[in-house]
């Protein structure tokens, strides 16, 4: 391992500017400024210099070169010794920032007040409740009947020294008797499945492995359920192809669980290795569907008896085509209700019979409006629509008579885990806003919408704050929301550190008001917090996925780019005052932004992020993505592949920014290797000399998993990178 030289150790200890001045004046003069850090340089190990081995790569009659490919191979003796040299690198570093305990322990404080409902469901006379309370390390499942809240599963108490467990689904029987859920190991999200009885909290004896989003579906009597399984090899390629349907009966072995679907099995039902099988089930009615799934939003729908599916001799019959852009489906009875964009691309809602499924023909129950349809959800009292627009949430509801109603809403905010039962009227769900804490609220059959108070108000002053919700008109004339949160009194003279965050991928609204409580510590330290809804996302429904899908992309980081600009133009903050973050395929728009205007942005925060998209080959969360990014083996989705790769798109000697890139060695969503090559790559090209920093977690995985005290360390050492490389007085070591 190579090294590191004295300029790269100044720099890395001290920031740009001892740099700065080895690159004006020579070694001489900079002799003088390192003096004065001396000490804390030589407490700092530096961090390991990546070995260079390139591999070249011809595609469609270019070739490209990859210096580190040999980071692909995770049982290269080379790999775990450098992140382990560059983890203690970056903790050296971000530890001698002033201030970054006492931060620490506000964001500790701010947490730990905040209680979390992730998610609840009410059946069989009970309530089931996903909750982080208040001072706890991670989430739990209860239940509360008659009055009584008890615990059903605590993953801490069930964790040990060599790694903790994460909850990652439930699904209670329609009795409520029986729940089957899956835990993970270290934020892996690996599940094993396990079933429990509600009334003792005992588990039934049957484990079944590989059930990572198994997406279990039960038979109306609770005797079995439906689930999907991989079949792939962990951390290799094939780890989500070819996955399968399955069922099984309480009591019996899991491993004579039959097969109900898998590629190749039915000859009538014949499908691509990416998409996976499940099988949903609706209380009340006979029918249950079949649905083949991938990284798009819409789905191949099939149709079959229920109890046909569970003794496997089902006859699938169509429903609805990809072609189609059926997104979501209900059955109710006979009765089938489909959320379609084929043509309509913000959602209209069609009914068709079980007895003669169709789309083509279908009667169209609710229009298109100018609000996204997203989600749908049956009760009692007819099917509940979930609305977005331009990131704003909003709720609907279809009656069985045919008449649409409008719930009105307390205020703008993020509407999430709708939850209704087709026994009981109205629904609830999850409402959270930029200032506004989420709660569990209710809608009753009048459409009248309470809080329940189920998630405790957190003692937390909101009351200096504000949320702005503005737009910018970026470079082809599109108007892109993005919303600001700040202490009230800011003024607006440039001297304000801001720092956005964006994503816009998938066709997801990934930045949807709600209330981070960590953030205060940041905004509470001089800094404007804000989020552009980028296209590419979700917000105003297919047209805007598409235009930052594919080749259309570069809109999504361009979109970032013109916001920031903005912010600039307005005064809000100034270049050498603004930070930009993404994470996962976030990483992809501020990569590519870092790349492109390197010169706009002071800090780079690129969180798990999908760096290196070309060489997706190579991880397990890879050939299932090809929908939305391309493929490789077609030029067209070589092209676009490209465009996106912020790994290839480095160039050597530029000014880049300083960076903080994360991951973690479990994460089964972006392979580590993406963000470590990236961060060997900027470290060997820029020419700025500021900090490149790779932070790892060792027992965490994508973020899902991760534990309240694992995300407060995170929260803390970025929020003390930004304060560093924004100037901000206090946080400046030396």
């Amino acid at each position: 391992m190579s090294k590191i030289n004295r300029r790269e150790l100044i720099a890395r200890a001290t920031g740009a500017a001892v740099a700065a001045v080895l690159t004006r004046r020579g070694e001489a003069a900079a002799a003088a400024a390192a003096a004065t850090v001396a000490a804390a340089a030589t407490t700092i190990p530096p961090a390991p210099v990546a070995r260079v081995a390139v591999v070249t790569d011809s595609y469609f009659g270019e070739t490209l070169r990859d210096p580190y490919r040999w980071m692909e191979n995770d049982q290269d003796p080379e790999w775990l010794p450098y992140l382990k040299g560059q983890n203690a690198h970056t903790r050296a570093v971000l530890d001698t920032i002033p201030g970054r305990d006492k931060l620490l322990a506000r964001i500790q404080q701010l947490s730990g007040d905040l209680a979390l409902t992730r998610r609840v469901q009410r059946t069989g006379g009970r309530l089931f409740i996903e909750q982080r309370p208040a001072g706890a390390d991670n989430y739990r499942l209860f239940v509360e009947e008659h009055g009584v809240r008890r615990v059903l599963v605590d993953p801490t108490a069930l964790s040990s020294t060599s790694g903790h467990l994460s909850l990652d689904w439930w699904h209670p029987s329609p009795d409520g008797a029986y729940l089957v859920y899956g835990l993970s190991k270290d934020g892996s999200e690996d599940s094993v499945l396990h079933v429990l009885r509600t009334a003792d909290g005992i588990d039934l004896p049957e484990r079944i492995a590989n059930t990572e989003a198994a997406n279990p579906a039960w038979l109306d009597d609770g005797s079995g359920f439906f689930y999907n399984q991989l079949t792939g090899k962990v951390d290799t390629p094939e780890r989500y192809l070819d996955s399968q349907a399955r069922f099984h009966r309480l009591g019996t072995d899991p491993a004579s669980d039959p097969i109900l679907m898998k590629r190749g099995l039915d000859p009538a039902v014949q499908y691509e290795k990416i998409q996976a099988p499940a099988i949903e089930t609706f209380y009340g009615s006979r029918y249950a569907l079949l649905t083949l799934s991938d990284v798009r939003r819409e789905s191949r729908l099939l149709l079959a008896p229920g109890a046909d599916a569970a003794a496997n001799r089902a006859r699938w019959l169509p429903v609805a085509a990809f072609e189609d852009e059926v997104t979501d489906a209900v059955i109710d009875g006979e009765t089938i209700y489909l959320l379609a964009e084929q043509g309509h691309p913000r959602g209209r809602i069609l009914r068709t019979t079980a007895a003669a499924p169709r789309v083509t023909g279908a009667e169209e129950v609710v229009a298109q409006g100018s609000a996204v349809i997203e989600a749908l959800a049956r009760a009692r009292d007819g099917v509940y629509l979930r609305m977005m627009d331009g990131g704003i949430a909003g709720l609907k509801r279809l009656g069985r008579d045919g008449r649409i109603t409008d719930i009105a809403l307390p205020f703008d905010g993020t509407l999430t885990a709708l939850a209704t039962n087709s026994t009981e009227e109205g629904a609830l769900f999850s409402f959270a806003g930029w200032l506004n804490p989420a709660d569990i609220w209710s809608v009753d059959a009048a459409g009248k919408v309470a809080a329940t108070g189920l998630t405790p108000r957190p003692p937390i002053d909101v009351s200096g704050y504000r949320s702005e919700r503005r737009f910018a008109t970026v470079r082809d004339g599109t108007r892109v929301p993005y919303s600001l949160i700040y202490r009230k009194g800011l003024k607006r003279d440039g001297g304000t550190p801001a720092w956005i965050s964006a994503y816009g991928s998938y066709g997801l609204t990934a930045f949807a008001p709600s209330f981070n409580a960590r953030t205060l510590a940041l905004i509470d330290a001089g800094f404007i917090v804000g989020y552009a809804n980028v296209r590419g996302g979700g917000d105003y429904g297919r047209e805007w996925h598409k235009a930052g899908q594919l080749m259309n992309k570069p809109n999504t980081w361009r979109d970032l780019i013109d916001v920031c600009q903005e912010l600039c133009k307005l005064k809000y903050t100034a270049p050498e005052r603004l930070a930009i973050g993404g994470r996962s395929a976030g990483g992809i728009t501020v990569g590519r932004a870092l790349t492109e205007r390197p010169e706009l942005f002071a800090a780079v925060i690129d969180g798990v992020g999908w760096s290196n998209p070309l060489r997706y080959v190579a991880e397990q969360n890879g050939y299932g993505e090809e929908p939305e990014w391309g493929a490789i083996s077609e030029e067209s989705g070589y092209r676009a592949l490209k465009l996106i790769d912020s790994y290839q798109a480095v160039q050597d000697g530029v000014a880049y920014p300083a960076v903080l890139l994360t991951t973690g060695v479990t994460d089964p969503r972006v392979a580590p290797f993406h963000v470590a090559k990236m961060a060997a790559r900027l470290e060997a090209a820029s020419g700025s000399g500021k900090p490149i920093l790779l932070r790892i977690d060792f027992d965490a995985g994508h973020g899902i998993g991760s534990t309240r005290s694992q995300q407060d360390r995170e929260a803390a050492d970025t929020y003390a990178f930004l304060l560093w490389r924004t100037g901000v007085k206090g946080y400046q070591p030396g």
